[in-house]
């Protein structure tokens, strides 16, 4: 993997700014996936590291990883707790009523035959909450800095096209696909550490978000 990727390493911990299209996980089809790239980001130990949470395949940014058994068992118990604050940028096709709020809508997962798997708003389902600023507006479309303090699947993907009415440019499944991709990014973590210097890293913005008018913030 670019070291340009690694945005922070120490003995326990490391934080990747991991691209858009490599998934976290092996992909059924057999695909390249992180494994691939774990040689490269053992830094000396026998051991490969582990993630600690996961993103989408097309997301890109911040994505946390234990280097050893001890600081994979408690980065997950931190995770589980929700003390990994994790900041997203997205620009959303639309622009929401207001500029900043909260998005309380439980979410649970529903199958069709035809179009397969999704997540939707069930109010039978799994708790979840997203924080959401707008950051900047241009023709048509809002940058907006997501915090969400629940990690459930696609949550952040249903709540901008459901809660805010507007979906995340590229999202095919909640929106409509586009040329520039998903333009969903972990912006940057940060895990509290008893005794020890916080784990802390900030992704620099994918030149995508550029191509679509939003070129820093």
């Amino acid at each position: 993997m670019d070291p340009d990727r690694i945005l922070f390493l120490d003995g326990e911990a490391l934080v990747i700014d991991k691209p858009a299209g490599l998934p976290v996980d092996p992909p059924r089809d057999g695909g390249l996936s992180l494994a691939n790239h774990m040689d490269s980001l053992r830094f000396g130990f026998r051991r490969w590291p582990v993630a600690v949470h996961r993103l989408d395949r097309d997301t890109s940014g911040c994505l946390l990883l234990a280097r050893n058994p001890k600081a994979q068992a408690r980065f997950g118990q931190a995770f589980e707790r929700g003390e990994l604050a994790k900041l997203y940028w997205a620009v959303l096709d639309g622009s929401p009523a207001g500029d900043e709020g909260v998005i309380d809508l439980p979410l649970g997962k529903a199958s069709t035959r035809d179009a397969g798997w999704r997540i939707v708003v069930d109010p039978n389902g799994k708790a979840a909450r997203t924080g959401w600023r707008v950051l900047a507006r241009e023709a048509g479309l809002t940058l907006v800095a997501f915090t969400p303090s629940t990690g459930r699947t696609h949550q952040l993907r249903v709540h901008a096209a459901t809660g805010l009415g507007a979906p995340i440019v590229g999202d095919a499944v909640y929106g409509r696909a586009d040329r520039l991709g998903l333009l969903l990014h972990a912006r940057a973590i940060t895990l509290p550490r008893p005794g020890k210097a916080a784990v802390a890293a900030e992704a620099p913005l994918p030149e995508r978000f550029a191509e679509a008018g939003f070129p820093h913030g």
